[in-house]
């Protein structure tokens, strides 16, 4: 017996499907299977099942639910899955043979491990997107899961839907992807990835008139529908047609099907590659990204929403690209170093700017993750001999781009700073003014921002209408994330999964604990409390120490000591303590005083320091 997810709930015995009938117990059924394996919570299993006005004896109706569940899989003959009552809540136990929507994930993870052969890559995802069959949760009556649950579920096949695609442009087989994107682009017509791929296919089918009128179409409804003008990613692909480009027939083999990221301003994970991307980027690993022809098609690709940081961008760009000045040597490297705050937006910067200069650099780019995934940062030698490996032997007066993100001190990079050619964008916590010293270059310190910049953020995030239908409430909202990138891009998400929660209403939500809120539910470590932590466990522990007395004290510890009855009761922190903080990013430049600490990461600080005292007292 197997569970059908995608689609009406249904229960399926081999050919034979059974679709369930509307039902209390029907709801309760498919908020379990939707987080099969875990503990749902039984306020989350009754609000689902009643929505947010419950009645009072929704707890005991609750258990009612459940043993007519139970006897349901019984008259059904269900066997292997079973329902738990575990502490908090329930759990139902299933796995890929038993439940489509696993089935479903688990193909999507072997795909993935087939990325170096499309052609199998491309067998396996056609057989779990066979796993979707129609309209998600037709027969389920509940505002929540349609809510919540439904649009991540339909995230999912739509990633899926576009590295098919990918795959099948990278093939070469434009046709066979037209079918599908002649349906996925009128069923999805906000969705510009698909836009993007279909323009693509007819303008190499040799269509293209066709391809320019689908782009014009698009912008037309984009200016109409949302009063926003079409990416950079499409713009790019419209001029190459114009040119007359050669597209190529690898040009579409992109990165495997991942989890979507945060994106924008933000640090946050790569996003999903656009036209011309052929590799992928892997954590903890250099991963060449070969130039086509110059005006081929993006292969950094474009980081969706991106806004604020123009200024930055535009000085970054005319940099990379300028000539050497007359009577330069050419000895060593451009170097351009992107620092400031975790969480502020370096890596999204770095990219963004990598995606604009991609014609001047025609022997390559380059994207090297600098820590692990567990924080600790990669040695010198390590990355330069896969740097080495992946860009190869240079061709003369040909120029490369290396973008070193997350770099931990000025030793991971000076071993690579050596090919003329090349030129290196260096993100960082730190301030690296060692390096900028010995080898020169030029700094952007990146802060929080503005709130012109936070309120674009929102507009690009969550959509004109939606936004200055409540303007006040938007202004707000970005107040109480103190215009600090990664909070805003969590916020965002967050607003995006619940589309019908009015901006109003989630000014009074995230008031009540922005700390709390501002993470996301399924992806724990996608959190604003979880980033200051890392943070704050790659510091040397005096500093650690130092920086949590400054966020529970008063704001003079940043300055003069206070003094009360001639005796001095805090003193202030050591300046050499402070520069270090601040050259880490974790303190701003003044004013009031000489530095300040965001309000979040002082909220954060303060109840560090409250779990800690309280831990203290218990033992």
């Amino acid at each position: 017996m197997r569970f059908q997810l995608l689609g009406p709930l249904a229960l399926a015995d081999g050919p034979d499907v059974v679709a369930l009938q509307p039902s209390k117990p029907v709801i309760l059924l498919a908020a379990l299977l939707l987080h099969a394996n875990s503990t749902v919570s039984a306020d989350y299993l009754q609000r689902a099942v009643w929505g947010e006005d419950q009645p009072a004896t929704a707890r005991a109706a609750l258990q009612t639910c459940v043993l007519r569940l139970r006897r349901l899989f019984t008259k059904h003959g269900v066997t292997g899955t079973s329902i738990e009552a575990v502490p908090g809540g329930y759990r139902i136990t299933a796995g890929p043979p038993t439940l489509d929507l696993l089935g479903f994930r688990d193909q999507v993870r072997r795909a993935t491990a087939l990325a170096g052969d499309p052609e199998a890559e491309l067998y396996t995802l056609k057989d779990a997107l066979s796993l979707w069959q129609g309209s998600l949760l037709a027969n389920v009556r509940s505002d929540v899961l349609h809510r919540d649950e439904v649009p991540r579920l339909s995230e999912e096949r739509l990633r899926a839907v576009e590295r098919v695609c990918d795959l099948l442009l990278g093939l070469g087989r434009c046709g066979e992807a037209l079918v599908d994107l002649w349906t996925a682009t009128r069923v999805y017509p906000g969705h510009e990835r698909f836009h993007e791929q279909l323009i693509e296919a007819l303008y190499r089918t040799g269509r293209q008139s066709q391809a320019l009128a689908e782009y014009r179409r698009v912008k037309g409804f984009l200016l109409d529908e949302l009063g926003v003008d079409p990416s950079p990613s499409l713009r790019q692909l419209e001029l190459s047609i114009l040119r007359g480009e050669d597209l190529g027939g690898g040009g579409a083999v992109r990165a495997a099907v991942e989890p979507a990221p945060a994106s924008a301003s933000a640090s946050a994970p790569v996003p999903a590659p656009g036209p011309g991307a052929t590799s992928r980027v892997i954590q903890g690993a250099a991963v060449p990204l070969p130039a086509a022809a110059p005006g081929a098609g993006p292969v950094f690709p474009a980081v969706p929403h991106f806004t604020g940081r123009e200024a930055e961008a535009a000085a970054m760009a005319a940099r990379l690209t300028a000539p050497p000045p007359p009577g330069a040597d050419g000895g060593r490297p451009l170097t351009v170093l992107v620092s400031g705050a975790p969480g502020i937006g370096k890596s999204a910067l770095a990219q963004h700017v990598a995606h604009l200069v991609r014609d001047s650099f025609p022997a390559g780019r380059l994207l090297v993750r600098m820590t692990r995934a567990d924080g600790h940062p990669r040695t010198a030698d390590e990355v330069a001999a896969e740097v080495g490996a992946a860009l190869g032997p240079a061709r003369a007066g040909e120029r490369a781009l290396l973008v070193l993100d997350d770099v931990v001190d000025a030793d991971q990079v000076r071993p690579l700073l050596t090919p003329p050619d090349l030129a290196v964008v260096v993100t960082s916590r730190m301030g690296l003014g060692g390096l900028i010293a010995t080898h020169g270059g030029w700094v952007h310190r990146l802060t929080a921002f503005t709130e012109a910049e936070s309120y674009a953020l929102l507009l690009a995030a969550l959509g004109t209408e939606r936004v200055e239908a409540e303007p006040r409430a938007a202004r707000q909202l970005t107040a109480l994330c103190g215009h600090f990138p990664a909070a805003l891009r969590i916020l965002t998400a967050r607003l995006l999964t619940r589309p019908g929660l009015r901006l109003g209403d989630a000014v009074d939500w995230l008031g009540d604990d922005p700390l709390a809120r501002l993470t996301l539910t399924d992806s724990p470590d996608h959190s604003v409390s979880g980033l200051f932590d890392r943070a704050l466990d790659r510091l040397d522990p005096r500093l650690s120490e130092a920086l949590l007395r400054i966020g529970a004290g008063p704001p003079e510890l940043l300055g003069e000591s206070i003094e009360t009855d001639g005796k001095q009761n805090h003193p202030p922190v050591p300046e050499d303590v402070l520069e270090q903080l601040a050259d880490a990013g974790l303190l701003e430049d003044g004013p009031p005083g000489p530095y300040r600490i965001h309000d979040l990461l002082r909220a954060h600080l303060r109840r560090t320091v409250r779990i800690r005292n309280r831990r203290t007292e218990k033992v």
